[in-house]
């Protein structure tokens, strides 16, 4: 009895592609799955020869399962809605941009570049890691803008589609994406360091029009001033810098 309850048991494992837990009842080529969306995402790959997006980081998928649902985005097939989505359209040309928030690691980026080896109604693809967006270029007479959201959605990357990102009937942007699109932190940066910058400037003019003949206790006042002042400018306004670095040194 023990021996047979024990050839029962299913084995317990990670998903090859995602990295969730798994019973091992869905095996490819000696790799498990979680769920039959990760294990088409995978055979897609494979078929492609891009398994090396495996090889870049660990279980580096999203998990697929309820991300695609067939005529989910039938609307697609609006060509009016279509032509206020598309930055560009021609017979044999297309770009849009798409925000994908699922990015997140050095995978991603080579998986979503590499989307015309997948499919080649796919011209170019392009992807800005920081604004987590993909440009993508493609043939509108080999594929559809539906048929490229499908993919994008199949392999665990479902686009942001809002209609806030539509323009009007004659295809100027709508005013709320404009403010939508508004980086206030960035004016708070720009703002906080022309603020810094003019007032260290104010507090070198003493020794700069002194020829460097002036009082030590007003030189030291005003260097430890200018020091104080370059902090925020250091810690706040240069922040992006240093957190892309630092995202670059991690990749």
């Amino acid at each position: 009895f023990y021996t047979i309850k024990t050839s029962q048991q299913k084995i317990q494992s990670n998903c090859y592609h995602c990295g969730d837990s798994c019973d091992g009842s869905i095996v490819v080529d000696e790799k498990s799955f979680c769920c039959m969306g990760c294990k088409q995402v995978y055979l897609l790959l494979n078929e492609n020869d891009l398994c090396s997006y495996y090889n870049l980081d660990k279980t580096p998928g999203i998990k697929a399962k309820g991300k695609f649902t067939s005529g989910r985005f039938a609307y697609l097939d609006d060509e009016s809605l279509v032509s206020r989505l598309v930055q560009f359209s021609s017979s044999s040309q297309t770009n849009i941009t798409f925000p994908l928030p699922q990015m997140h690691c050095s995978s991603c980026v080579f998986l979503l570049e590499n989307l015309h080896r997948i499919d080649p109604g796919v011209i170019t693809s392009r992807v800005n890691f920081q604004r987590k967006e993909i440009f993508v270029s493609f043939n509108p007479a080999l594929i559809s803008l539906r048929k490229l959201v499908e993919l994008l959605a199949f392999i665990g990357y479902e686009p942001v589609i809002s209609l806030n990102d539509m323009g009007d009937s004659k295809g100027e942007p709508e005013k709320t994406k404009k403010y939508s699109r508004f980086n206030r932190k960035q004016i708070y940066r720009i703002g906080v360091a022309g603020f810094c910058f003019s007032n260290i400037m104010m507090l070198s003019f003493p020794e700069y029009l002194s020829s460097g003949h002036i009082d030590d206790g007003l030189k030291e006042t005003f260097a430890n001033l200018n020091l104080l002042l370059s902090l925020p400018v250091l810690f706040f306004c240069s922040g992006g810098i240093f957190s892309s670095a630092w995202k670059g040194l991690r990749q």
